[in-house]
């Protein structure tokens, strides 16, 4: 009774409680797994860094062929290659760091059945990990940016646009709430992986990102886009760096309520999920 322990392991009292203190503690694991990341995503691959360019510029190509030239849809009188970049930089972050966090708990169920550590550190070390990939595409969209400015074409920035550091943290909690609460319930029906790929390469048409919010008419559908969480992000981060597209602080607000639901939802099953996954995973 009188030994004395350096680590005391005790069931939490509160489905939405996190323990950021203990998060703290483990930083050097966040750090670690961020790296993991980071350097494995293209390992042993030749080109290794530089798809971070490729991948953009390849889609930005393709939607430009297919959408801009094939089906003729407009961009608002902007480049065509500004229009994408902008919408493929917003929506690239969220899928990523979406897709990777859905898959938290099967991805990562051995190293989870050895040791012990606070386990949201998995997706939140995911979703900083993708933060080195969102900013080295910001720089080619500024490269882009810049070429366009040089050669006359008319782009008007505003103020608006420092609203980008918000705009990405509100498209990583997004990204977190829905892959802890997908990830959650994959440990037990795992065929939801793959309904969950599908819906999100559905959801991305029904985003603003290969045409824009303007071109939606129909009263019925505009008001279902306007639903997304992820369109007010988007028409914002547009409107601020090329002075084109939609901006409502309502549309925002409603953006970041949805996020904070969200978060906190996910965070109770996560924690819920988590104390038992091993037994079904």
């Amino acid at each position: 009774m009188d030994e004395k322990y350096s680590t005391l392991i005790e069931p939490k009292t509160s489905l939405l409680s996190v323990d950021f203190k203990e998060i703290w503690r483990y930083r050097d694991l966040f750090s670690m797994f961020v790296k993991r990341d980071i350097i494995t995503q293209y390992k042993q691959t030749i080109l290794g860094p530089a798809w971070f360019f490729i991948q953009p510029l390849l889609t930005m190509v393709m939607y430009m062929i297919v959408f801009g030239g094939i089906a003729g849809i407009s961009t608002d009188g902007l480049p065509q290659a500004l229009f994408y970049l902008a919408g493929i930089l917003c929506w690239q972050y969220f899928a990523d760091c979406l897709n990777k966090t859905s898959s938290t708990f099967t991805t990562n169920q051995n190293i989870f059945g050895k040791v012990y550590f606070p386990r949201l550190i998995v997706p939140l070390a995911t979703v900083s990990s993708n933060l080195v990939r969102l900013f080295i595409q910001l720089f080619l969209f500024v490269v882009v940016y810049v070429y366009y400015l040089v050669a006359g074409v008319d782009v008007a920035p505003n103020w608006y646009v420092l609203l980008f550091p918000v705009l990405v943290l509100m498209l990583a909690g997004l990204a977190l709430g829905f892959g802890i609460i997908i990830s959650s319930m994959t440990t037990k029906y795992r065929d939801l992986t793959i309904l969950f790929t599908f819906v999100v390469q559905l959801w991305m048409y029904a985003t603003p990102i290969i045409y824009p919010l303007s071109t939606i008419t129909n009263a019925t559908v505009r008001t279902v886009m306007l639903l997304n969480p992820i369109t007010s992000i988007v028409e914002t981060f547009k409107y601020g760096a090329l002075g084109i597209g939609s901006f409502s602080w309502g549309a925002l607000g409603y953006s970041f309520g949805f996020m904070v639901v969200l978060l906190a939802v996910g965070i109770v099953v996560f924690n819920k999920v988590q104390r038992s996954f091993m037994d079904t995973v």
